[in-house]
């Protein structure tokens, strides 16, 4: 999931649209024997992003972002629309922790099966297995992996859906 977000007690996670395809329910585990939310919108084509509310009260949902293995965490306390370069970093599931620069903003990208539109581009590269990953500057949220070109040996880009955008679309903030 990209980020933790709230609608006064209701607690959700932004994810791309990729993340919420399929199943109504979302599990943390591969058994889908634990379900934590269901899916409460999904804004594709156009966008491209998903809201999942957490159904699963007694699990802990941080307002900080993971930056993998030892490496801690960063506390998520605002949203930002990106601006061209502005310093950035990600984590993919695949390709960890990585920093970059916003190369692009307003960004159309079609994906074979629908366009998506307002995304931003960065010099930072993914690869398959990172759609739906946070992508913030300091404390800020400013995105959500969608997709991505290139790999971490000779680099690449990746395209980004913006995190205000949603947040306004479903009355949420960062939590």
């Amino acid at each position: 999931m990209g980020f933790n977000a709230r609608s006064g007690s209701t607690l959700y996670a932004l994810a791309s649209h990729r993340c919420a395809q399929g199943a109504r329910t979302r599990y943390a585990d591969a058994a889908l024997t634990v379900a934590v939310g269901v899916t409460a919108g999904v804004g594709f084509p156009g966008n491209d992003y998903a809201s999942i509310r957490y159904t699963d009260t007694a699990v802990a949902y941080p307002a900080e972002v993971s930056l993998g293995a030892g490496a801690g965490a960063r506390d998520i306390t605002s949203a930002a629309h990106p601006v061209v370069g502005q310093s950035i970093c990600h984590v993919g599931r695949t390709t960890g922790y990585r920093c970059g620069t916003v190369q692009a903003v307003n960004v159309t990208l079609d994906y074979g099966g629908g366009t998506g539109y307002g995304l931003f581009r960065s010099t930072i590269c993914s690869e398959p297995g990172d759609s739906g990953d946070p992508a913030f500057s300091g404390g800020t949220a400013v995105g959500v992996i969608v997709a991505g070109s290139g790999n971490r040996s000779s680099g690449g880009f990746t395209h980004y859906q913006p995190v205000t955008e949603w947040l306004s679309a479903y009355g949420l903030s960062v939590s």
